[in-house]
């Protein structure tokens, strides 16, 4: 079995691209966990009519608690994954969009074969044509929308851009998705991206295509920023807000640093692939 799972607690109009999308990758099933706050009182409502009728597309749970906690939102991934300890999971936030060298399911059934329980891979930013932020519609392919694809968050703000992609479910993850846990290791302190039960990179490396940047990006930036704890990673998202205002709210698109490409809608799109992720795994 491959399974999505998605702890979603803002985004409900990413939800029918979303859906589209990872469908479009043929898993077994799209789960998600409502993660509604002080922020966003009425998110299950959104879901649901969001989700209405759509086979194959279910909501494992509603939870409430303190806005902007990654570490309970990585607490939930962990516990329906850990339930099913031998289903192979796609882990996606919902702005976090997937695109692999082969089918998710080949990838799989590789691991199996040679005894891999975790796929990893990294962020991949996207923004609009003039590195503005664009407002998203529901009927234009996401793709098209941000056509801008490169790597601004990292060097911006010191966000980590490793990633979780496809784990076995007994796997722990670290908040974040960042990492996983083997044996009480993290997977980057202990052997680090070589260790053996984590897919090659050479071979096996993940796209996160990232459509956080759209036109509610700066409010929900300012908004975690203002939490002022280190479980929201306040700090970090503070560095991010006021650098994108100092740049006139956009993003600075010439930078070389941030490697930006367009016409980016597959894998083998972005030339730059083979040398960001060689650098997002020394991060």
């Amino acid at each position: 079995m491959l399974k999505v799972i998605c702890v979603i607690g803002h985004g409900t109009n990413l939800i029918p691209h979303f859906i589209k999308h990872y469908k479009g990758l043929y898993v077994d099933e799209i789960n998600f966990v409502v993660y509604e706050s002080d922020l966003h009182p009425d998110l299950r409502n959104k879901v649901e009519d969001a989700i209405d009728g759509e086979k194959g597309v279910k909501i494992l749970d509603f939870i409430y608690d303190r806005v902007f906690d990654w570490e309970r939102v990585t607490k939930e991934y962990n516990k329906f994954t850990m339930e099913e300890p031998e289903t192979w999971w796609i882990i996606a936030d919902i702005d976090e969009f997937h695109l692999y060298p082969m089918q998710p399911r080949k990838i799989a059934m590789d691991c199996v074969v040679n005894g891999w329980e975790i796929v990893r891979g990294g962020f991949i930013d996207r923004v609009g044509k003039a590195g503005n932020f664009p407002q998203i519609d529901e009927e234009e392919d996401i793709f098209n929308q941000f056509p801008l694809a490169g790597f601004f968050r990292y060097p911006m703000s010191g966000a980590c851009p490793n990633k979780i992609c496809i784990k076995k479910g007994h796997v722990e993850i670290t908040p974040g998705q960042h990492y996983a846990k083997i044996l009480g290791h993290t997977t980057w302190r202990w052997q680090g991206w070589s260790h053996p039960q984590i897919a090659p990179i050479e071979n096996y490396s993940v796209q996160v295509h990232h459509f956080k940047w759209d036109s509610t990006c700066l409010e929900r930036i300012r908004a975690v920023a203002n939490v002022r704890k280190d479980y929201s990673f306040s700090d970090e998202y503070k560095i991010m807000y006021d650098a994108i205002i100092k740049n006139k709210s956009r993003i600075d698109i010439q930078n070389p640093e941030f490697m930006f490409e367009g016409h980016v809608w597959r894998y083998n799109h972005y030339k730059n692939w083979k040398k960001l992720i060689n650098k997002i795994i020394s991060i």
